[in-house]
């Protein structure tokens, strides 16, 4: 066709309602971010929140690691609790608080990690294994700590296990409650996580998270919905808006972390294993694994119980980590 003569009028209809598509599509998509896009809330608005008079930050790594220690400065082997995915230091707050009102003697150490809470990503934003338990190492020689009990959940159980396996010197006794490891099968897990692993959809999530969407993954962590207040939907919410969180997020859903189980079976430091009965992200199976391959273990199931024992039933979590510790 002679490119000097006009497209037929049946080319200009065409191009004219491709051009109006796309100009409603566009007009869509901007109301749809106006309306429903959340900004990332910055860390100095957080900090005010959510730190509190115990909250330190070390540099470490290019951040500035959100922790806290509390109780006797001097124990030599202290409490450390590494928290989940989507989490913070603070999951451990009512747990730590019933621990040390009955060893005032202990010190318990907890942060948050890299890519979440008030520490937000790390500078390379890159979190595959083993980036998690060298990061732990890290912090612990930083603090001068040689020696500790380890405990960690979801996430941070996973890590907490590698650590022993990594350095089973420096672990005295290690507490899992409903900790990753070993692959998952037919869990429901939440609709957070589902909607982060899916193609372009986990891109929108980077400027549109809203609120309900937070809530209803907590309905699948928590047993007891009734646990689901607006205050603890709130946290989670806002900490997923941290600057910089829901991009380092991203990252660790988009290349997954994984780990080689079949090394738990090394692990010769004491162990604690707490799980929900009624977990729906890590299905209960999980803890008889740990069990089965963990030669120096006990279990225990709590029932009407889901993914975050340490929050939904702290008191029944901190009597069984004192009778453990004590043991």
């Amino acid at each position: 066709m002679d490119l000097s003569t006009p497209p037929p009028s049946g080319w200009n209809k065409i191009a004219r309602k491709l051009g109006y598509t796309m100009a409603v599509v566009l007009g869509l998509l901007i109301i749809v971010f106006s309306v429903f896009a959340q900004r990332d809330i910055p860390i100095a608005t957080m900090q005010l929140k959510y730190g509190n008079a115990s909250s330190k930050y070390m540099p470490l790594l290019g951040m500035q690691v959100h922790y806290r220690s509390v109780g006797d400065s001097n124990d030599h082997n202290p409490m450390v609790f590494i928290h989940g995915t989507s989490s913070s230091l603070h999951t451990w707050d009512s747990l730590t608080t019933l621990l040390l009102k009955q060893m005032p003697h202990k010190r318990i150490i907890s942060m948050d990690l890299p890519a979440f809470g008030l520490t937000g990503p790390s500078p390379e934003n890159n979190y595959v294994s083993p980036y998690y338990p060298n990061f732990i190492d890290s912090f612990l020689s930083a603090l001068h700590i040689n020696k500790c009990i380890l405990g960690g959940n979801s996430l941070g159980g996973s890590i907490a296990w590698q650590y022993a396996v990594a350095h089973p010197q420096k672990v005295s006794q290690l507490i899992l409650l409903d900790a990753g490891g070993y692959p998952l099968k037919n869990e429901k897990g939440s609709l957070g996580f589902t909607l982060a692993k899916m193609p372009v959809v986990n891109k929108l999530l980077l400027y549109i998270t809203p609120k309900s969407l937070i809530r209803k993954s907590l309905e699948t962590v928590f047993y007891d919905q009734s646990l689901i207040t607006e205050e603890v939907v709130t946290r989670y919410h806002e900490m997923t808006l941290r600057e910089g969180n829901r991009k380092a997020m991203l990252s660790l859903f988009t290349h997954p972390y994984k780990v080689n189980v079949e090394v738990i079976k090394t692990i010769t430091a004491p162990t604690l294993i707490i799980w929900g009965e009624q977990d729906q992200v890590i299905a209960v199976d999980n803890a008889y694994l740990f069990k089965k391959d963990i030669a120096n273990s006990r279990l225990l199931i709590l029932p009407n119980v889901g993914h975050i024992p340490m929050e939904e039933a702290p008191l029944k979590t901190a009597e069984a980590i004192l009778a453990f510790i004590k043991h």
